[in-house]
């Protein structure tokens, strides 16, 4: 399986970048998908997930409100819309793939990662 994202880049406070994760190889297996992020000191920390079933997406509270989780099943493809960005949102951002475990959960053997785009929001 492989990710690839793409979207990333610099925007003002308050602007907005619409993230997407594009999945190929052996994507029919990937039950959950979502995104994290990585930022400069920190740890990687849970941003927004869903299921390929679809229903309710899960937030972090830091992200509730002003971000979005959407997927494409058909094109194997999810997509990350984010407004009112905040200089506290600057990270690299990764999606993530399980084939078994939802992202909120530990990792899993089934668990696959992208490269990371950088999203960097001035003040």
């Amino acid at each position: 399986v492989l990710l690839a994202e793409s979207g990333g880049g610099l925007v003002q406070a308050g602007g907005s970048l619409k993230l997407s994760c594009a999945a190929s190889g052996r994507a029919a297996g990937l039950y959950y998908m979502g995104w994290f992020r990585l930022a400069p000191g920190g740890e990687r920390e849970f941003v927004a997930a869903g299921s390929w079933r679809g229903g309710r997406a899960s937030y972090a509270d830091s992200v509730k409100g002003r971000f979005t989780f959407s997927r494409d099943n058909a094109k194997n493809t999810w997509y990350l819309q984010m407004n009112n960005l905040k200089p506290e949102d600057t990270a690299i951002y990764y999606c993530a793939a399980d084939g078994q475990q939802p992202l909120t959960s530990s990792s899993s053997p089934e668990r696959f990662w992208g490269q990371g785009t950088q999203v960097t929001v001035s003040s």
